[in-house]
């Protein structure tokens, strides 16, 4: 075997390796990954502070510390909300039980041809019994969550060790990023920091376009919810439009939530389906055109390949493909043009 394939075959079982290894270790690497996206969005903000002769470790606490506090004003915002949703939900239960037997009880016997009877009086008081004995409830969770908890303890587990990693992986951001450029072979050293840092203007340009994605978005989910007459247009359109850049997220929170407060609000049915279109349009108008055109030209994807990736990704992988679809083709179209051109310079292409 000659040394050039020898050398081939050495880096594809080193890939294969890596790629078994990954597999494998796959469940306890999320937090990890997760740490890792959070710290290279931030690490820009950490070195402008730094540049500004503030100690590094101070600059992550503070960047950490504003993360943490946008975090926990999102919840300031969500929670009242669920919290008052919830509670004229149950409020306005006996009303619904009283109109389904007025209204809709008739209409059942009438299709079905048989007599229905229940005693809502009852059926109210045992809802509203369940809802205050909170004990009674938490009761029945205990079994549950012991059964349970080691799935629990992991997830906590899971969500501490991301601040933490993330916390690291900034403080030491420069060193890393050092010991990893000694570790590229010195003969292609300077076309993999080429490469390198068009990768990184790309995800860069990735981030921005799903920032302004997110804005738009919240501003087209404001304006929609309010147009359909619903009170809680503001918090729970800037909520569903912050979320869009987790795939469904933001649609199945914010369609959860309007469609609580829709039914809370208005007596028919019609404001829910108000409120169902404006989320329906919106699904619409981020992944076939907001999406597309800003993400999409900012990192030099066609709009139709920016379709067909989320579709492909989605497909094959699930959730965690449809989160990293985008930033995944805009890494591959970084090595499919540096490939081109690497094939219009060779001799085989050339050759007559």
């Amino acid at each position: 075997m000659t040394l050039p394939r020898f050398a081939a075959l050495q880096w594809l079982s080193f890939a294969a390796a890596a790629v078994l290894l990954l597999y494998l270790l796959g469940p306890i690497l999320m937090p990890f990954v997760a740490a890792g996206i959070l710290a290279y969005i931030c690490n820009p903000l950490v070195q402008r502070l730094s540049a500004r002769k503030m100690p590094r470790t101070l600059a992550v606490v503070l960047v950490m510390g504003g993360l943490l506090l946008l975090s926990g004003l999102l919840l300031l915002i969500m929670l009242p909300l669920l919290e008052k949703e919830i509670s004229l939900f149950v409020m306005r239960v006996p009303d619904w039980i009283d109109a389904a037997r007025t209204h809709l009880l008739p209409q059942l016997q009438q299709w079905l041809g048989v007599s229905l009877e229940w005693d809502s009086r009852a059926l109210k008081n045992l809802l509203l019994s369940h809802w205050q004995s909170a004990g009674g409830v938490a009761g029945k969770l205990l079994p549950w969550l012991g059964s349970g908890g080691s799935a629990i303890i992991g997830l906590l587990v899971n969500l501490l060790l991301i601040p933490l990693a993330m916390f690291y992986l900034l403080r030491d951001w420069d060193a890393l990023v050092a010991q990893m450029d000694q570790m590229i072979p010195r003969h292609w050293h300077g076309k993999v920091m080429e490469i390198v840092i068009e990768v990184d203007r790309v995800l860069a340009e990735f981030l921005r376009g799903q920032i302004s994605v997110m804005l738009l978005m919240s501003a087209y989910y404001v304006a929609a919810l309010w147009l359909a007459g619903l009170e809680f247009a503001l918090p729970i359109g800037i909520l569903a439009g912050m979320l869009v850049f987790v795939p469904y997220l933001g649609m199945i929170i914010g369609l959860s939530l309007a469609t609580l407060a829709a039914v809370m609000q208005f007596p028919g049915f019609g404001g829910v389906l108000w409120v169902w279109a404006a989320f329906g349009l919106g699904q619409l108008l981020e992944g076939f055109a907001v999406t597309p055109w800003l993400v999409g030209d900012r990192i030099g994807l066609h709009p139709l390949a920016v379709i067909f990736a989320l579709l492909a990704f989605g497909q094959v992988f699930g959730f965690f493909g449809l989160l990293l679809a985008l930033p995944l083709s805009a890494i591959l179209l970084v090595a499919l043009r540096h490939g081109k051109a690497a094939y219009l310079a060779s001799s085989m292409y050339r050759k007559p």
